[in-house]
């Protein structure tokens, strides 16, 4: 890495490479070139933080860095890590060293290796299956984490550098087991090799029911099983999820997990060598667009991928244990923490901690002294609150605007978006800044429509990449171009099943006509207490877009030609109406329709 200290501002594309692996993307910041000096060239940092634990200390090191070598700004994933935007490549040393040394880690936060670990952000001390899962998302994170000492010897020059942190003793023994095959004999990367993996690889751990990780959109999904008592019994497993896809290309797409099957509590982190060597060795390295593990079982089937998974593993897998219906959680708000102590979930819009906001998080942690978790929704949970410094902690984040979920709107609550523009070098459309007066706009063509207060989970990517996982969103829009997107429609609440493509682009301009006949269709046909999203699945797009076809807004009905119909056929398009769930006039405007067409 002897490109970090010449004096250019980038790095070349071999450097791009390598740097990906320690957690960092080369970016060109295009609101900020010169004209006729080319590229604005600045680095992203991300953090690997399993199961989005964040320590005081490093919280605060964070924000420090923020404002002295970033953009003055932190952003949370959707994967419960951190990313630091704006750092130039002369600072890239001190930034990195800066992390490790106050005890966290960029290392394969980026690359073809397992990314960060994700887990149940609630920090439930009293519920044994919360505290395991926690555990596991680390000790999977260990498992899976380079092992080669080329990291240190880049950021911290080969420096000796002591941590209080031991990874459990089991995670050393079985990555070093190789009964059968999982690893290379005398290599520094086991599991690795020399290659790595084909693609990106993705782990969730979580419990049954809780789907804050959206456990169905990861390569490997984890579920803990305890027995009555509270005893780890063992894991089922799911195997195949990915977000990923390329506009017009029909060989790419979004998938759930499947599952596989469950593993005695003994056998998890031998599973897991198993199921990642499998996508080691069978997954597609000629296409880098069919290189993740979705493609290799959509190839092979699952039958199949068990029975390796199976010979790699020297044994069979169990049935899938059976488990209770999932639901979205996003620990917004106060909770008990199970030890006399609260947790207190606070909502971050996009991810995005800057401005008074970030000054105001940074008061009371540090006054404090809080650890935080990160969550899978963007947002960030204030740990360890005894309850007498409740009201000064609301207070003082309220009074930066950080508002209590009490008083925030329900489509805020539930959506989220990628950084986009201008930063990453994926992007064709806005994304993080978008959404916000999308959110705006959906929210006020609610109030008009008499669904004040719906909630709809609203996804907006900038790419088809699906960072911000759109495809399993009530309502996805991902980019395809400036003021553009593909809307996706019908993925579930509890984030159980994969939206569809219901209109291939859609202008921001007609967000509103695109959106209200269908908003319409929902007020008017929906069963009592059915989701937007359950509602379009349940009635299809076919019917959807023949109510849209003969949709006629409010505003438009005082403009039309007035016509006058006997008192019988008024009671006639009454009757019609009623029965299909549509206005008078929708059902007399798809009649002039037919009439129109049969001429």
């Amino acid at each position: 890495m002897e490109e970090l200290v010449n004096d250019e501002t980038f790095i070349t594309d071999d450097a791009v490479q390598l740097m990906k692996f320690h957690g960092s993307y080369q970016q060109d910041h295009r609101e900020k070139r010169a004209f006729g000096q080319g590229k604005f060239y600045q680095f992203m940092m991300r953090t690997r933080q399993p199961a989005g634990l964040v320590t005081n200390q490093l919280y605060l090191v964070m924000d420090d860095l923020a404002d002295q070598y970033g953009n003055g700004t932190l952003r949370l994933t959707t994967r419960q890590a951190y990313q630091l935007h704006g750092v130039l490549k002369q600072d890239l040393k001190t930034v990195f060293s800066s992390v490790i040394k106050n005890m966290g880690s960029t290392l394969a936060a980026c690359g073809d290796v397992n990314r960060n670990v994700m887990g149940p952000a609630a920090p439930y001390l009293d519920r044994p299956e919360y505290v395991i899962a926690t555990q596991v998302a680390n000790d999977i994170a260990d498992l899976l984490a380079p092992q080669s000492g080329a990291y240190y010897d880049v950021w911290l020059d080969g420096e000796r550098f002591v941590s209080a942190y031991k990874e459990n003793p089991k995670v050393t023994a079985d990555r070093a087991f190789n009964g059968f095959g999982t690893n290379f004999e005398g290599s520094p990367e086991p599991i690795y090799g020399a290659q790595f993996l084909p693609r990106k690889f993705k782990v969730a751990v979580t419990v049954p029911g809780d789907n804050s990780v959206d456990i169905f959109t990861n390569d490997i999904g984890v579920v803990v099983i305890c027995d009555a008592e509270g005893q780890l019994q063992g894991f089922n497993l799911l195997v195949g999820g990915g977000m990923g896809r390329t506009h017009r290309n029909e060989d790419t797409f979004p998938r759930l997990a499947d599952p596989l099957g469950y593993v005695d509590k003994e056998d998890i982190f031998h599973a897991i060598k198993a199921i990642v060597a499998t996508q080691r060795d069978y997954g597609r390295r000629d296409d880098r667009k069919q290189a993740r593990l979705k493609y290799l079982i959509h190839e092979w089937g699952l039958a199949k991928f068990r029975s390796v998974v199976e010979q790699y593993l020297g044994k069979a897998l169990e049935p899938f244990r059976p488990l209770p219906a999932w639901r979205f959680e996003d620990y917004l708000g106060w909770h008990e923490q199970g030890d006399g102590k609260l947790f207190y979930g606070v909502y971050v819009q996009n991810g995005r901690i800057k401005g008074a906001a970030k000054v105001a998080l940074r008061g009371v942690i540090e006054r404090y002294a809080l650890p935080v978790t990160l969550t899978a929704n963007q947002n960030i949970i204030l740990r360890d609150i005894e309850p007498a410094w409740r009201d000064d902690v609301q207070a003082s984040l309220e009074a930066a605007g950080l508002v209590d979920v009490v008083d925030l709107g329900a489509i805020d609550r539930l959506s989220m978006a990628c950084p986009a523009l201008p930063l990453c070098g994926l992007a064709i459309s806005e994304a993080e800044r978008g959404l916000p007066d999308v959110n705006r706009r959906v929210e006020a063509l609610l109030d008009r429509l008499g669904l004040s207060g719906e909630p709809i989970t609203l996804r907006m990517t900038g790419c088809p990449n699906g960072c911000a996982r759109p495809y399993m969103a009530e309502v996805g829009f991902v980019g395809d171009g400036p003021n553009s997107y593909q809307l996706w429609l019908g993925g579930s609440p509890n984030q159980t099943r994969l939206a569809k493509v219901y209109q291939e682009r859609l202008k921001l301009r007609d967000l509103e006509a695109g959106l209200e006949p269908l908003l319409a269709a929902f007020k008017a046909r929906r069963s009592p207490g059915e989701a937007f999203g359950d509602f379009v699945a349940r009635i299809g797009f076919a019917s959807l877009r023949e109510y849209a076809a003969a949709y006629v807004p409010a505003e438009r009905l005082t403009s039309l030609p007035q016509v006058s119909i006997d008192e019988e056929t008024f009671k006639a398009l009454e009757a019609v109406a009623a029965k299909e769930g549509k206005s008078i006039a929708h059902v007399a405007s798809e009649k002039l329709q037919q009439l129109g067409g049969s001429s």
